[in-house]
């Protein structure tokens, strides 16, 4: 039994690592790259910068596509996470071979439903294989792989001289963490996947996510200014290219942070934590309205990558405590509003930027991020559900040790 219970943990803390690799892969490696790259991009193929919003709001809209199938799908993990490694990969290769926008356009847009499809994909994942003394955190600490992702994104921009070389590469990681997630998904006898069908039926539980909803939207249209136009921003204000890619490393450095605040964030109530991480966010994004010295814009945005990610943690703790037996499919809901908002904000942000410039819409962004803030004003939740019978404890100090290495 000792044998028995010491092994578990650690093909669990190996699982969230694989998790936490196939977000940074989707995500950062991948479908928020695009914005990194971006610059070069544009000296390779003239794309201007309203042609550009366009492509993100497109890239969004692929997003959204699946995310929908995670929201239709939610007992099918694994085909969620094949599909996310599968398009993110592919679209990734896609853009790594593109001579020019009749392939770059639809091959990033290909790219980034896979974030959409493993956001939703990992949840159900880390559902069926962690008890649920231990998910919460786990949710957590899987979803803050978007920061080593743009870490990892940053290293490679600074290490190779070709845009093209970086996608071939992040191509080729996600494809492997995606790989490893499947290898370790071994749900335990007693399945814990939310049913096909909640208490109610239908979709009368999508009322319930009203003010989260409403939240993510307003956040996905104000974190679209940084991550659409962050480092062209930068550059237009005097940055070098390395210093506007340390900045975007900045950003992975906050948001891979969230994992050291894991544990306080989530004994607070979920609503609390969405409104302390959406103003942080709020903050920095004022602070890059007009960059200054090149430290305090890395700082910038690194508070920016601690309170976009935990904001993002605290969206699905949300969720699951008000639709406990839709935790999958209310997290695609709202990260497909959330990312709805992003579509919409990357073109209005380059229309504002081809009329006046990027400060103006900086600004208009820390300001939709305050709104999205106040949707996590003081609220009743209801009570958490009672301990699940997979929730029995297990040998003694197992769960610290577990906690202790993911």
């Amino acid at each position: 039994m000792k044998r028995a219970f010491s092994w578990r943990p650690d093909r669990e803390t190996a699982l969230v690592l694989a998790g936490i690799c196939l977000i940074a892969g989707t995500y950062g490696l991948v479908r928020l790259a695009y914005g990194l790259f971006l610059p070069d991009i544009q000296a390779s193929v003239s794309m201007g910068s309203a042609v550009a919003g366009y492509v993100s709001s497109g890239a969004s809209a692929a997003y959204c596509a699946g995310a929908l199938v995670g929201l239709l799908a939610p007992g099918r993990a694994r085909l969620l996470v094949v599909g996310a490694w599968g398009t993110a990969s592919f679209g990734a290769l896609g853009m790594a071979l593109a001579p020019g926008m009749a392939l770059l356009v639809p091959s990033a847009i290909l790219a980034s439903a896979g974030a959409g499809l493993a956001s939703p994909g990992m949840v159900a994942v880390v559902a069926r294989n962690i008890p649920t003394a231990r998910r919460d955190r786990a949710q957590a600490v899987v979803n803050s792989g978007t920061g080593p992702g743009l870490v990892g994104a940053g290293l490679l921009a600074l290490v190779l001289t070709q845009w093209r070389l970086g996608f071939a590469v992040s191509a080729a990681l996600t494809a492997a963490a995606g790989l490893c997630v499947l290898l370790l998904d071994r749900p335990r006898p007693t399945p814990v996947e939310e049913p096909t069908t909640a208490a109610g039926g239908g979709t009368r539980w999508l009322p319930a996510l009203g003010l989260p909803a409403t939240g993510a939207l307003l956040l996905g249209g104000a974190s679209s200014a940084v991550w659409t136009y962050g480092r062209a921003h930068l550059v237009a204000a005097g940055a070098s290219d390395s210093g506007s890619i340390l900045a975007w490393i900045g950003i992975g450095v906050g948001g891979t942070a969230t994992v050291l605040t894991a544990r306080r964030l989530s004994a607070l109530p979920a609503p609390r934590a969405w409104l302390l991480t959406t103003l942080v966010a709020a903050l920095a994004t004022a602070g890059l309205i007009a960059p200054g010295p090149l430290a305090l814009t890395v700082l910038a945005c690194a508070v920016f990558g601690w309170g976009f990610v935990a904001a993002t943690s605290a969206l699905i703790a949300w969720t699951a405590r008000l639709v406990p037996t839709r935790a999958a499919a209310g997290t695609s809901v709202v990260f497909i509003t959330l990312v709805v908002g992003q579509a919409a904000g990357s073109s209005a942000g380059g229309a504002i930027s081809a009329r006046a410039d990027l400060s103006a819409t900086f600004l208009l962004a820390a300001l939709a991020a305050v709104l999205a803030a106040a949707c996590g004003g003081r609220r009743r939740l209801p009570p958490p559900p009672a301990p699940a019978l997979d929730a029995a404890p297990a040998e003694p100090g197992a769960e610290a040790r577990s906690v202790g290495r993911t």
